[in-house]
């Protein structure tokens, strides 16, 4: 009997927590690779509005001649929405998309891993900036437990943050990092396992000055974005990002960046709190920093 993991062309059946902006990108570059792909939301309408999602961004792809229509009919076949998580137990990797929330989170971990029956089968986690560590310490398989990081919108960006815990097994970082690249044509980073990993622990401080610069009243949102876009060639505004990213994922990335550093740099300023409890998340809601209630209507 040997430990050697099984090759990564053997991952064939994947399992996908959330079919949100995250969830459903991830669905759609699985389904594309032409892999089995079963996504599992909380309700039926949910499940319903996932698939619409999953849908228009294939239909977005066909449109702008970076797939023919026969592709994206093979890529949906590939996926089947599900309300019943006992439908992830054959995958040979699952990954969660759910929302930010460390409680939520933990408690659908501990969930997989009674129901995901293979032995060898990889759980892995989505999320911006939560420890891998206690994902894993959540399940009896912590070695099998890593962070796969995709960035909005899958389909787009080829960048993942591979991010092993301290008790991750060098399999499951090879076997991850194996399919990332191989098998999604993706490009991977690696990253230890701290509030905010590469990319966020860079960016998020950035967007909240912005965020403080706009409360203090030292420039419009509209100027402190035209001004990084134009004086620093940044493709997009801060403020713009956020409301792109959505208010309460940063929120959630911020939180708990500070709970791990303890830096003031890292705390959510009070305005955006405010619009988070307004219910003014960014581009998701129809208005952020900007108003995208055209854009919202148009895409």
């Amino acid at each position: 009997m040997t430990d050697a993991p099984r090759p990564t062309a053997d991952i064939r059946r994947v399992g996908v927590v959330g079919c949100g902006l995250m969830g459903a990108g991830i669905a759609e570059v699985c389904a594309r690779a032409g892999l089995d792909v079963v996504v599992h939301e909380v309700s039926a309408g949910a499940a319903q509005a996932g698939r619409a999602r999953l849908a228009a961004s294939l239909d977005r792809g066909v449109r702008r001649g970076k797939l023919s229509a026969a592709e994206r009919e093979e890529a949906l076949a590939h996926v089947r929405v599900s309300t019943a998580l006992t439908d992830l137990a054959d995958r040979d990797l699952v990954v969660e998309a759910a929302t930010e929330d460390e409680k939520v989170k933990v408690e659908l971990f501990a969930e997989l891993d009674r129901i995901v029956a293979r032995e060898d089968a990889l759980l892995a986690s989505n999320t911006s900036s939560l420890p891998i560590m206690r994902l894993g310490m959540a399940t009896a398989r912590p070695h099998q437990v890593i962070g796969v990081h995709f960035f909005n919108p899958v389909p787009v960006l080829e960048l993942v943050e591979i991010v092993p815990s301290l008790l991750t097994a060098p399999q499951t970082q090879s076997r991850a990092e194996d399919f990332v690249t191989r098998v999604l044509g993706k490009r991977v980073i690696r990253a230890q396992d701290r509030a905010g990993f590469v990319v966020n622990a860079l960016l998020v401080p950035y967007l909240l000055s912005a965020i403080r610069m706009l409360e203090s009243g030292h420039a419009s949102a509209e100027d402190i974005d035209t001004g990084m876009v134009l004086g620093c060639a940044h493709p997009m505004g801060p403020l713009g990002l956020a409301d792109l990213i959505g208010l309460d994922t940063l929120t959630a990335i911020a939180e708990s960046m500070y709970a791990d550093f303890k830096d003031p740099l890292h705390a959510p300023p009070p305005l955006l709190l405010r619009m988070v409890e307004a219910g003014l998340l960014g581009r998701k809601s129809g208005r952020g920093f900007h108003d995208h209630s055209e854009k919202q209507v148009s895409s």
